[in-house]
């Protein structure tokens, strides 16, 4: 889906964002750009009080304000009801990921993920769209990664929980354009952020004091020593995307916000559902792309005559 025919419309005051994951990164960066516009702010996190100055630094901003929150606590949403006031434009930016090959992946791990990036985002989505849809405007963001669009090698949980959050996203864009409401979702290649900070690496080899590995986490473990996916792990682990990662988080920042408030880059793109990031998120975009067209050059003639009156042609 590239884009939608609805003409959505915004009201002539300033908005009010509520983004999740507010301490750094992307999520920080998008804070920020949104005070300098003169939008109030309600930004959250898990520990506030690990971050004094930055909270500071929002509730300096009148009607701003900075909320702790943490959405892999089912009760999350409850914050969002109990404002007060209405949120018109929703970000979900919380993540952290996990590396793993998929025989070696703990079901704990991938629960995990899908806590945060998928449950969560969705539980604060039907707290907010209630107020959105009787008010005739709203925004939802999913801030994802091109890992929901073509996974590497070691990021198949990650991935498996930016698709799933993509694929509600999508589907959300359909569902709420005839009151006014949007949703988009933001695919973000490498920026230079604290994601390698919060991307643990898990070793597919089971130490002696590790209870918690399922049994035949060793099995195999020596075979995939020089895949890709133990390079990227390895990679990953040294540090080595910090370095790699050349996205200005500030740019992304300004784009997500154009886009959502349809002005700059956004305007007249009001329709549009995705908004890759970055150059090397841009190379998945084409990877997605190829693999559907290649499927079509083989397969095509066997999806269109599978029907029930259709004559085996193939």
């Amino acid at each position: 889906m590239s884009s939608l025919t609805h003409q959505f419309t915004a009201p002539s005051r300033p908005p009010t964002w509520l983004i999740t994951g507010c301490s750094s990164g992307i999520g920080l960066a998008l804070a920020r750009h949104v005070l300098a516009n003169g939008h109030r702010l309600i930004a959250t996190s898990r520990n506030p009080s690990r971050t004094p100055d930055l909270v500071k630094e929002v509730e300096s901003h009148p009607g701003s304000r900075w909320l702790a929150l943490d959405v892999d606590d089912p009760a999350g949403a409850d914050v969002i009801r109990n404002l007060g006031e209405t949120v018109d434009i929703l970000v979900n930016n919380a993540g952290h990921a996990v590396l793993q090959t998929v025989e070696h992946a703990r079901e704990e791990d991938a629960r995990a993920l899908m806590e945060t990036m998928y449950f969560g985002p969705l539980r604060l989505v039907q707290a907010v769209l209630p107020q959105m849809r009787k008010q005739r405007y709203g925004v939802v963001v999913y801030v994802s990664s091109g890992a929901g669009l073509e996974a590497r090698p070691s990021m198949a949980m990650y991935g498996a929980a930016k698709a799933a959050g993509d694929a509600l996203t999508k589907t959300l864009a359909r569902e709420v354009a005839p009151f006014n409401v949007r949703a988009m979702y933001v695919s973000l290649g490498s920026f230079q952020t604290n994601m390698p900070k919060v991307t643990e690496v898990r070793s597919p080899k089971a130490q002696p004091e590790d209870t918690t590995s399922p049994p035949g986490d060793v099995d195999g473990a020596d075979d995939y020593a020089n895949t890709t996916a133990r390079k990227i792990m390895s990679f990953m682990s040294s540090g080595g995307q910090a370095a790699y990662a050349q996205g200005d988080p500030a740019k992304a920042a300004r784009a997500i916000f154009e886009v959502a408030t349809a002005t700059g880059i956004g305007h007249g793109r009001e329709s549009e559902v995705l908004l890759p990031l970055g150059e090397d998120c841009a190379v998945r975009v084409g990877e997605v792309r190829d693999t559907l067209t290649h499927a079509l050059e083989v397969f095509g003639d066997v999806s269109r005559h599978v029907g029930v009156d259709d004559e085996w042609k193939w």
